[in-house]
């Protein structure tokens, strides 16, 4: 049974989203504000966070980036009041996974819930020897999707989930322009409507962190187009 920790401080929406977990099959805990939902978070293992960003004692914000310290890997969605576009640009720099804005569908939230644990989660381990197929390699860039390692020039490379899953579209369609519409699809599930620039923020973290250092700029721009990995 998956665990989700849900830190929101309106009664009736953790009422609403927790009966709609537990009917699905999930294991809910519920923080009614941001210093005990970081605390939680931080003590115990969960499979996905449901997170506000008007919380008491600790905005959500700050206690994204608390977990994201610890731990980088975790899935986290923003769920706010919240929704212009650069509320929810400033969200996906916190590190969230996803933000959907209140008010919502539950049928919405569970999608994204579901998309977002069926990427993380590793469903097969594969035998040593066909570990080499979980293996790409650019440059002196090599992502190995088997262990979920990045590493660049001998240097190994800190990514966040999100960051990961971007690079791991691009390596794998390398020399192939990939349109922003594209980007938003495979990497986080949706298509917004808003006028979010949530790709080009998340591009230039991953820029900083696998270009920065190389004299070889692997991710280029395509203007007018996208980008592309060569």
């Amino acid at each position: 049974m998956k665990k989700i920790l849900l830190i929101e401080d309106e009664a009736h929406v953790v009422s609403f989203i927790k009966k709609g977990l537990e009917e699905e099959g999930f294991e809910v805990t519920v923080a009614f504000d941001g210093k005990t939902g970081l605390s939680l978070a931080l003590e115990n293992n969960f499979d996905l966070i449901v997170l506000d960003i008007m919380l008491p004692e600790i905005n959500g914000y700050e206690v994204c980036k608390e977990i994201r310290k610890k731990d980088q890997l975790i899935p986290v969605i923003f769920l706010s009041a919240l929704g212009t576009s650069e509320n929810i640009v400033m969200g996906l720099e916190y590190n969230a996974d996803d933000y959907i804005v209140k008010p919502f569908k539950f049928v919405e939230l569970l999608a994204r819930i579901r998309n977002l644990l069926r990427r993380t989660e590793n469903t097969s381990t594969p035998k040593p020897d066909l570990q080499e197929e979980f293996i790409y390699k650019i440059d002196d860039l090599v992502v190995n999707d088997y262990t979920k390692t990045v590493v660049r020039n001998s240097q190994e490379i800190s990514l966040t989930t999100t960051e990961y899953k971007l690079l791991l579209f691009f390596i794998k369609n390398k020399e192939r322009v990939l349109s922003r519409p594209d980007i938003l699809d495979e990497v986080w599930g949706v298509s917004y409507e808003l006028g979010t620039n949530v790709v080009d923020v998340y591009v230039n973290y991953l820029r900083k962190k696998i270009d920065s250092q190389s004299n070889n700029k692997l991710i280029q721009t395509m203007i007018g187009m996208g980008y592309v990995m060569k």
